[in-house]
């Protein structure tokens, strides 16, 4: 009786962790960490567009020359077409985060399906181009969510930092999280946008940004895009 017990208790842990753990290779690969050898690190951006914050986080990125990746929520593209279209205008990488922001990992393939395509429509509608690559809200999946992404053409994505910068603990804690978390290699998590309010209110993140960027500058690290 025991070990039966203990096994399912076995298996009900290793389930959760490929649910909850946005880099677990249960459900298919993400990927968590850039490549080794370099002092390179992505910063990402999740749930946006938003018509206040992303418009800074995007004058900043072009006044300090940093490339970064955006994961946009297709219902937001298509409230502000214009700033996804600028995204791409000014060089970032393109990601999909899907249409509504509903947590995947209780839905069925059908509902999974449809959430990714119309993500990938919204974008390809706004911009022109289609993204290579997947985040999902949470970094929440099932068995299906990634090979759904795939057969749309895209790489799935989790993270390596997360700073918690949705919570809106401050400015100052957003960038010293960063600053001090930051690795080679690392995959920064930041928002730009709020997955449940389209006019949600990101601005401590734009607020940190500088300071992320000038002090992960300062320690020799080099900006890149999530590679597809």
């Amino acid at each position: 009786m025991l070990p039966a017990l203990l096994g399912g208790v076995s298996v009900a842990a290793i389930a959760a962790h490929g649910v909850y753990h946005r880099n677990s290779p249960l459900f298919g690969r993400a990927l968590a960490r850039l490549p080794q050898g370099t002092r390179d690190v992505a910063i990402t951006f999740d749930d946006g567009p938003n018509p206040i914050t992303t418009p800074r986080v995007l004058d900043i990125l072009k006044a300090e020359g940093v490339m970064a990746t955006f994961f946009l929520l297709g219902r937001h593209v298509d409230r502000w077409p214009a700033l996804a279209r600028r995204v791409v205008d000014e060089g970032h990488v393109l990601g999909n985060h899907g249409y509504h922001h509903r947590k995947l990992h209780v839905r069925g393939p059908g509902y999974v399906r449809d959430d990714l395509s119309r993500g990938t429509e919204s974008i390809r509608a706004a911009t022109g181009k289609a993204p290579a690559l997947f985040r999902a809200p949470h970094g929440f999946r099932n068995p299906w969510v990634s090979p759904i992404a795939r057969s749309l053409g895209q790489r799935t994505v989790g993270w390596t930092l997360g700073v918690w910068d949705s919570a809106k603990p401050g400015a100052d804690v957003i960038a010293r999280r960063a600053v001090g978390g930051v690795r080679p290699g690392s995959v920064l998590l930041l928002h730009d946008g709020d997955g449940y309010d389209p006019d949600g209110d990101r601005t401590q993140t734009a607020d940190a940004l500088p300071v992320i960027i000038r002090n992960l500058r300062a320690q020799g690290y080099r900006f890149v895009g999530v590679p597809a």
